[in-house]
């Protein structure tokens, strides 16, 4: 397991910003906001954002998020699958080896039934996402949606990666929606070293889980969320990717970005058993 920091966890500072606060916490990896790269590279070139990183010593563990290529139809579908390819493109360029793609049923379906007929358009257009990802060497990790009508458990869709049926689709587990959602333990069966592609990891604390969003994260090992046996499960597959920590919370964003960095990364270095925690 290797640990990255998300840059959902220093939303409203620069990427500049971020990655100076990244690697004086001693970060390895990044995991990329797209939309905040894009917005870089309208003023800097892709040979400065790759110097930058190599100058603080960054890897890039993932991108995201995409979403909109999975159910979606008409205009929406195609102005989607138009900005899905060009991060595909940039994704290659960065040398980005996957993009987290949310499935935007969330979004869809909220006021719909989902039948079969819905089903098979995602699995039918996964399978074309895969398809062109692979031309770019990138691999597609599915992350399911605790709240969503549809793909909010890990079974679900670990049943729905396996039905596409191909190398460069698996899954991202995020252990919020893993919590929040309908999730069991008994799921984490499921997982395997060969379609787990990407892991998120946060906590919570004094939320009910029905009420629980994004802006309830808080640092792992710091709530109720039982973390020691989810990361046990990826020890016992020997997972052998990265684990980012995404904590979403408006309040983490107040605070210095290097200070954030800081507390963030030792937090997951601990749960990740790569340090001891403070006696």
């Amino acid at each position: 397991m290797l640990p990255a920091i998300s840059q959902t966890c220093t939303m409203p500072s620069s990427l500049e910003d971020d990655f100076d606060a990244y690697g004086d916490a001693g970060a390895e990896a990044v995991e990329l906001w797209l939309t905040k790269v894009e917005e870089y590279l309208k003023s800097h070139s892709v040979g400065e954002l790759k110097d930058l990183a190599a100058a603080r010593g960054l890897k890039f563990a993932a991108g995201g998020v995409q979403g909109g290529i999975l159910f979606s139809q008409g205009e929406v579908r195609k102005a989607a699958w138009e900005l899905f390819e060009k991060r595909l493109q940039l994704c290659s360029i960065l040398q980005i080896p996957t993009l987290v793609v949310v499935p935007d049923i969330v979004v869809a379906a909220q006021n719909a039934n989902i039948d079969q007929t819905d089903i098979e358009r995602g699995l039918i257009s996964a399978r074309q996402g895969a398809e062109l990802a692979a031309k770019f060497n990138v691999r597609l990790a599915l992350e399911f949606q605790g709240r969503a009508p549809f793909l909010n458990n890990l079974e679900s869709a670990v049943s729905f990666v396996d039905s596409v049926q191909h190398p460069h689709l698996g899954l991202c587990v995020d252990l919020h929606h893993f919590y929040v959602g309908p999730s069991k333990s008994e799921d984490l069966r499921y997982l395997n070293s060969g379609n787990l592609f990407h892991v998120q990891i946060s906590d919570l604390a004094d939320v009910p889980r029905e009420l629980a969003s994004d802006s309830d994260r808080i640092l792992p090992g710091d709530g109720d969320f039982l973390v020691a046996p989810f990361i046990e499960r990826l020890r016992e597959i020997e997972y052998p990717g990265f684990v980012s920590l995404e904590v979403w919370n408006p309040t983490f964003w107040q605070i210095a970005p290097a200070q954030v960095a800081d507390i963030g990364l030792t937090s997951l270095r601990q749960v990740l058993g790569l340090a001891k925690k403070a006696s």
